[in-house]
């Protein structure tokens, strides 16, 4: 008979079966990735179709099959004998069954009734010339469901457990399966056209791509890929998409997975996940294998004073055989993230295993821009918006910041009900990012206000004094954050790499003229001026102790920079310097420190007439813009503000 689409009773109890005990489960349905393609499904009995049909029969046996009698109680029976009613009877321990006549010619009603303690009951039966024996209720079947159905529901309970440790769809055996995710060649839709700002980079990794499509070129030589290739760089450069686009580029599977998922609290089964990967991984080569969060799994052996995990040490040990053992024309790639490389295990780090490392850096200007026209790509910018301007806004962004600004720009038009984005939403968007949400309805008495106003108009002012600051962009006192009670924002024209010693004293310079400011106007300071002289002082303590940029301590460095897994020497040893040589150090910050402070009010003294036509426009406005900044500024001239 041809085989037609419709599903016969044993493939419909099947598929009941499979949905209520799930497929692969002991005994149960196979899973469907069994089944040998091109030949027709097999009906499979197991354990759970005779479990089935042995409940089904039961049922049968109790309803369909077995004699319908009626229940009546022990006197209407003894009532019945009497009137000479019953035909036959039959005595149980339990039960008394047997057959009363009906009306007419009907046949007898079979009937059962619960048996009491009636010494009198047989002679009755002889008396009345009843047809009575005895029989024996057989209790098997009831002891045998006492004890098949309690274990069969502690199976049911203990299975339903083990298969949700096992994560969702897997088994308490899958311990040991990896846990990477696979996108085929046709999912990843990420390519380098996507990535910007990092175009060193993408030409290392170019490299890979035209190995993974063809290897021959390569092998023809006696040339071998590098077998790991590690992604360093900050969090949200972009080393994760990077991965993708490698992998979208050349046009193979693609296993992602994150360091952390390797180690569980078994022992073991970080190790055996490490080895079903790299087995997966070669059956399906040419492929990536991508890491992410390497630093889990990867950390230095046997340096955590504290104490450390075997099972992690155990994962790392397999993953570098595995590494080891591959070979280079397998077509298998490993790629891994990190933004913490100093804590690597050097194993890990050696030719051979993660031989080659790629810098995923902060972009420049350029690069800012780049991503700034990516991301826009699907957001309607006004013709007023100039990328070029907002990548310079942005000095240190990255990647995920710059995603980040696009997307708040877009929520604050939507908000305003404006079709397009403009250059006020962009600016708002990144003081938003830069200094935290806006608090307009955060109340200030007018003495409070006052003293923000002039805090603000310092910096601003010795900002645009100075030879070697960034020009002034905004200055505003609206509050911003937690504890931002206003703001000087200053816009670069241009990265910068290296810094100057008049440049690092002009930094100063700006830092202390809130402080100065404040001093100045109301002969006294506030509270306010705090992260201004943190700053401050960190930039006096490096020039001393780092950069050598005093005449009197030389060129010396007192500052010893040590890895954050390896402790200082000595573990306690703070100073690698004598007590004199400290006091010295502390003199030289101090002398710093006074000299900008001096000459910062210098500068307010010869401004003070601009000092106070910002602070009042400050404290009426709340926001001015650095054209109108430097506007009042050149109708005042003052010379002679240079660094020294």
């Amino acid at each position: 008979m041809a085989q037609t689409g419709k599903k016969g009773p044993i493939q419909n109890l099947n598929d009941k079966l499979r949905s209520l005990f799930g497929p692969g489960s002991p005994g149960g349905p196979p899973e469907s990735g069994q089944k040998k393609e091109g030949l027709p499904p097999k009906t499979h009995f197991t354990l759970w179709y005779f479990l089935f049909v042995f409940l089904l029969l039961l049922v049968l046996q109790q309803y369909y099959f077995s004699v319908q009698r009626e229940t009546i109680s022990y006197s209407t029976f003894k009532q019945s004998l009497i009137a000479g009613n019953v035909i036959k009877v039959a005595i149980a321990p339990e039960t008394i069954t047997g057959t009363m006549k009906s009306e007419g010619k009907a046949p007898g009603r079979e009937f059962i009734t619960v048996r009491v303690d009636d010494p009198g009951l047989v002679k009755d039966l002889e008396e009345h010339k009843i047809d009575y024996s005895g029989s024996y209720e057989s209790k098997w079947l009831g002891n045998i469901l006492s004890w098949i159905v309690p274990i069969a529901i502690f199976f049911l309970i203990w299975r339903f457990a083990m298969s949700r440790m096992g994560g969702p769809g897997a088994g308490v055996m899958s311990f040991g399966k990896s846990k990477a995710k696979l996108s085929a060649q046709d999912e990843i839709k990420v390519t380098f056209e996507d990535v910007a700002g990092i175009d060193e980079a993408r030409q290392e990794l170019q490299e890979v791509v035209e190995f993974l499509k063809s290897p021959e070129k390569f092998q023809r030589l006696g040339g071998r890929i590098p077998k790991g290739v590690l992604l360093v760089g900050s969090p949200g450069t972009g080393k994760t998409l990077l991965a993708k686009a490698v992998a979208g580029e050349a046009k193979v599977p693609f296993f992602s997975i994150s360091g952390s998922e390797f180690v569980e609290m078994f022992v073991g089964v970080g190790a055996s996940r490490v080895r079903d990967l790299f087995s997966q991984a070669t059956t399906r080569a040419p492929c990536i294998i991508f890491i992410d969060e390497l630093d889990a799994l990867g950390k230095a052996r046997g340096v955590n004073v504290f104490g450390g995990n075997d099972e992690r040490e155990q994962t790392l040990n397999q993953l570098l055989v595995e590494m080891d053992g591959f070979q280079s024309n397998k077509g298998v790639i490993i790629m891994a993230a990190t933004n913490r490389p100093e804590i690597l295990d050097p194993a890990l780090l050696r030719p051979g295993r993660f031989d080659r490392q790629v810098l995923i850096d902060r972009p420049d200007i350029n690069g800012r821009e780049a991503i700034l026209k990516i991301h826009s790509r699907d957001v309607p910018l006004s013709p007023e918006v100039d990328l070029r301007k907002v990548a310079a806004l942005t000095p240190g962004f990255v990647g995920a910041d710059l995603a980040n600004l696009i997307n708040e720009a877009a929520l604050l038009a939507a908000r305003k009900n404006k079709e397009t984005v403009g250059p006020d939403e962009l600016d708002e968007s990144i003081d938003r990012i830069v200094g935290g949400l806006e608090k307009k309805n955060r109340v200030m008495n007018p003495r409070e206000k006052e003293i923000v106003a002039f805090h603000e108009s310092g910096h601003a002012i010795v900002a645009e004094s100075v030879t070697y600051a960034d020009p002034v962009h905004k200055v505003s006192i609206i509050s911003r954050g937690i504890a931002a009670l206003g703001y000087t924002q200053q816009r670069p024209t241009e990265d910068r790499y290296l810094m100057t010693r008049p440049e690092l004293l002009d930094r100063l310079a700006v830092l202390l003229g809130g402080r100065v400011a404040e001093e100045l106007i109301f002969g006294e300071s506030s509270t306010g001026s705090q992260n201004d002289l943190q700053r401050a002082t960190d930039i006096a303590r490096s020039m001393i102790t780092e950069y050598g940029m005093s005449d009197r301590l030389g060129l010396a460095t007192y500052e010893r920079p040590h890895s954050p897994l390896f402790p200082p020497e000595g573990f306690n040893q703070t100073r690698a310097y004598s007590e004199a040589k400290s006091a010295q150090i502390d003199e030289e910050i101090a002398r710093l420190l006074d000299e900008a402070r001096t000459r910062v009010r210098k500068i307010l003294m010869e401004r003070r007439k601009v000092l106070d036509e910002l602070a009042r426009l400050l404290s009426v406005n709340e926001i001015v813009q650095g054209e109108e900044l430097r506007k009042m500024l050149s109708e005042s001239p003052v010379p002679g503000t240079d660094a020294v």
